[in-house]
């Protein structure tokens, strides 16, 4: 992924600081943060059982590897890196020469002055982009294919496309169907909502969002005025607060020391408007926060004066200057115009700074891709992660891309203990023992943007239930308040035991029934309430020893799809409390996203056939005087209609469709020469 393209150019400033801040060779301060990044993912108790690796081939598909560096040296069947290739050369030197897939390496295997996750894990380097800016999605698919034929167990994709991609798409199915365990990053198109592309979109790959790290740079804040919770972001340079500050708010202009004058902040916290209202005149943060603190104020909020939240640093650019004393913190254009709006009032507030390890890093991309499943499956450490780099280097980076490979190293090991496991075992092993995440108000985080939580490896590792699948969604309606789906649980070694479960969220118009016939949990999800919405939760499961998470999305919906089956033939029919002229059906097939569609009309039913066993997902687009809505239902089909004629050669894999076209445009091609001869 683009994890150097941050959504604010203002947390670039950031890390470049940092960058240049870790620039100095010191081995002691480099293994502290290593430590610190392994630690919080739970390693210690894995490498103190031996697994670190050994005997596991890791698929590097990213810009090369530096094989030249100490910490992933050499390149051979005896090396550190076994294999690959380079397919933007074309020659079998995929070696690194911009640092993105050195730092993704170096994360997963480094055996050196740094220790990735799974040290002695061996890496194929399949180089598909020169840049880590520009990726071809053909040289992708090529990788992935490499991948399948070099049989290795794991694959890391930290590069991608911002859009679905049906070939990537295709070919992570393909090396899953091989057995193959494949991980990628969600992408940095973070906060905004649904911007996972492929192959982070794809149901069958590990989808790693990224989280803050367990080091001091990993602070946020909180702004409380009463019951209300501000998003606000500490500027870079502010040091966590002992506790946290209560003070009346008082407006301070620009901050410029003029603007302060008649200003009595003594004690209060300032107020500010980003900038200036004078037109090349530079405010800078910094100054902004040596006027407040000589003014007397206990902290200061700086609002945008542009749409949006912000990052900045208080710093002043080719300036010497002196440290932040007080706590500096931003806010969007919106929030900020409202609170002071409000200052009249004597606006009383709390604010905090302090360190918050798991935050959710604003650049990771979120959910939702589909109605029919949760993406990303969980988070890791995405910021402030020191890695290797190229040269002989090593540098301290951030993003989603750096957040895969601690995932990747987690397979790794687990792998390493149980062979056998299959990649959806493995997926469920890590995303069910995932700490859940809040935001820094204390409250769950929503699964699109978390997945199950961040990545627990001890928890991983003693787990002994594996639960298919790790996530749920629910499909209620209006005519339909409810629906049973079921958990697949099988144990790792012994019995199954009895379990207990909880439903958590914060929708209290939701009720969770559970009951255990055999190996299989049924969930029964109802609403209590005629309260349309998509709504989240998250599941608890207790075998005894060990609590388990799986994310649950409930849609409701006004209307109601139908869905009958005979045969193989699916007929839908609609229920809609209100007028509605036309919907468009899709029926997906889940294993390979096939799309089949029809369309409804009021007071009618339509059918469509299908020839593969599956579970279908089925979703009507429902056209109404004030717009489209949605209703969603899903099928399992274990009989399907037989194939016959043109469907029987489908099964081979012959491209019925292409035939017809390219047979078309033959015979009108011969028809136009036979009447132009006439002529």
């Amino acid at each position: 992924m683009k994890h150097y393209k941050f959504v604010f150019f203002s947390l670039a400033v950031i890390l470049c600081t940092v960058f240049i801040l870790s620039s100095v060779k010191d081995q002691q301060k480099i293994e502290f943060y290593l430590e610190k990044n392994t630690s919080l993912i739970g390693v210690g108790i894995p490498r103190e059982q031996g697994f670190e690796g050994q005997g596991i081939k890791i698929g590097i598909i990213d810009t090369g590897i530096d094989y030249d560096h100490q910490d992933l040296l050499g390149f051979g069947p005896s090396d550190k890196v076994v294999g690959g290739y380079n397919f933007v050369d074309n020659d079998n030197k995929p070696i690194d020469t911009t640092g993105h897939g050195t730092e993704v390496a170096g994360i997963i295997a480094a055996d050196g002055s740094l220790k990735g996750v799974a040290p002695k894990a061996k890496l194929f380097s399949y180089k598909v982009s020169s840049t880590g800016e520009s990726v071809s999605s053909d040289l992708i698919v090529k990788a992935i294919h490499r991948a399948i034929e070099d049989k290795v167990n794991v694959i890391n994709i930290s590069l991608g496309v911002n859009k679905t991609n049906d070939e990537i798409d295709q070919a992570v199915n393909e090396a899953v169907k091989n057995g193959i365990v494949v991980v990628v990053a969600a992408g940095n198109n973070g906060p905004d909502d649904g911007t996972i592309g492929s192959p982070g979109k794809d149901l069958n790959a590990i989808t790693v969002g990224a989280t803050y790290n367990n080091i001091t740079q990993s602070i946020v804040s909180t702004l409380e005025i009463g019951k209300t919770q501000y998003q606000v972001l500490p500027m870079f340079g502010t040091n966590p607060l002992s506790k946290p500050i209560t003070g009346k708010i008082v407006f301070g202009g620009y901050g410029r020391t003029r603007d302060l004058v008649n200003v009595d902040a003594k004690d209060f916290i300032l107020l500010e408007e980003r900038g200036s209202d004078i037109k090349g005149e530079k405010v800078y943060f910094s100054e902004k926060e040596r006027n407040a603190a000589h003014s007397g104020a206990q902290a200061l909020i700086v609002y945008n004066n542009e749409p949006g939240i912000f990052f900045g640093e208080l710093f002043q650019p080719n300036s010497i200057s002196s440290n932040p004393t007080i706590p500096v913190i931003s806010m969007s254009k919106s929030d900020g115009l409202a609170l002071k709006k409000s200052l009249q009032n004597d606006t009383i507030a709390k604010l905090d700074v302090f360190s918050h390890p798991d935050f959710i890093a604003p650049f990771s991309s979120r959910g939702p891709v589909s109605p029919f499943y949760i993406k990303p499956d969980l988070v890791a450490p995405g910021v402030f992660v020191n890695s290797t780099h190229i040269g002989g280097k090593y540098n301290l980076t951030s993003g989603t891309s750096i957040a895969a490979p601690h995932v990747t190293g987690a397979v790794a090991l687990l792998l390493q203990k149980d062979p056998n496991l299959k990649p959806d075992e493995v997926a469920s092993l890590l995303s069910t023992t995932a700490d859940p995440v809040t935001d820094a108000y204390g409250n769950d985080e929503p699964v699109d943007i978390t997945g199950s939580g961040r990545l627990n490896l001890t928890r991983a590792f003693s787990a002994n239930l594996i639960i298919i699948p790790h996530s749920l969604v629910f499909n209620l309606s209006l005519e339909k308040p409810y629906q049973t789906r079921s958990l697949h649980l099988q144990t790792i070694q012994g019995t199954l035991p009895n379990v207990q479960t909880k439903f958590v969220s914060d929708q209290n118009d939701l009720k969770l029934e559970s009951s255990l016939y055999d190996n299989s949990l049924n969930i029964k999800i109802s609403r209590q309430k005629n309260t349309t919405g998509n709504f989240d939760g998250m599941l608890s499961i207790n075998d005894g020893t060990t609590t388990y998470h799986a994310p649950v999305m409930v849609h409701v919906t006004k209307g109601t799809i139908n869905t009958s089956e005979n045969n193989g033939t699916l007929t839908f029919s609609l229920d809609y409390p209100d007028s509605w002229s036309y919907a468009k059906i899709s029926v997906i097939k889940k294993d390979s996203y096939q799309i089949q569609s029809t369309s409804l009309v009021p007071q009618q039913t339509s059918s469509l056939t299908v020839y593969e066993p599956s579970e279908y997902w089925i979703e009507a687009q429902i056209t109404t005087p004030h717009g489209i809505d949605n209703a969603y239902d899903t099928i399992l089909i274990e009989k399907p209609a037989p194939r016959k004629g043109i469907e029987f050669l489908e099964t081979f894999g012959v491209p019925i469709k292409e035939i017809i076209i390219i047979s078309g445009v033959i015979i009108a091609a011969v028809i136009v020469v036979l009447v132009t001869r006439r002529n």
